[in-house]
């Protein structure tokens, strides 16, 4: 009877990701979904447009990081000092990492105003096509437009970002070699205290370069 129970369970599993995956949102779609959802809200709420940091902080928190894979992203910022770093100090670093994404999107979206985004259609290659790379550009009245580019990655519960090419320029690679830099000096204890720190502060990061262009 355990047996079969177990046996049931496996199959109605089965099931239930098969028809998430069938059911999964197109890496483009998400990305245009997710645009429109947060330029709605912000075109709406006068708070926001006025720089209310907690409103805007709760926007990035509820629309914009359930799409991203920090693990990933952190992973591979820190390259190959990750197979040396503790369990708590991986933690540690995709908590600080995911920390730092919150204030620079929060940045990003206090200085927004008349831009608009353009999101490229994607198609994928093969039905079964873990990764996908959508292109954006912001646009600006006045100025040249922005690419920016997603990179995703196929998982269980939908389409995760884990990087982003700004100008052509790798978020994730171009903090690679600055903590690389770091945990070289001090260590990885010493790179999580200077995310901390940076944290804790009110530095711009390089996303907050995008909406002041």
């Amino acid at each position: 009877m355990k047996a079969l129970k177990e046996a049931v369970l496996a199959v109605l599993m089965f099931g239930a990701t098969v028809v998430a995956y069938a059911e999964m949102i197109a890496p483009d779609v998400l990305i245009r979904n997710t645009v429109d959802e947060v330029t709605a809200v912000i075109k709406q709420d006068k708070d926001i447009q006025a720089g209310d940091l907690k409103k805007i902080q709760a926007l990035v928190d509820a629309k914009v990081l359930p799409h991203f894979d920090f693990g990933r992203m952190t992973q591979l910022a820190v390259g190959r000092y990750w197979r040396t770093a503790s369990p708590e100090q991986k933690q540690a670093l995709v908590t600080e990492f995911r920390n730092m994404l919150v204030r620079t999107y929060t940045k990003v979206f206090t200085v927004y105003r008349d831009q608009t985004i353009e999101v490229k259609p994607y198609k994928l290659a093969v039905e079964d096509e873990t990764e996908a790379t959508v292109k954006t550009l912001i646009h600006k009245p006045g100025s040249q437009p922005i690419p920016v580019d997603y990179e995703l990655k196929k998982a269980a519960d939908g389409w995760k970002a884990f990087d982003i090419s700004i100008e052509g320029v790798s978020m994730v690679m171009s903090y690679r070699g600055t903590f690389a830099t770091q945990i070289q000096e001090n260590g990885i204890d010493g790179l999580i205290k200077t995310l901390a720190d940076k944290n804790a502060g009110s530095d711009e990061g390089d996303l907050a370069k995008v909406g002041a262009k």
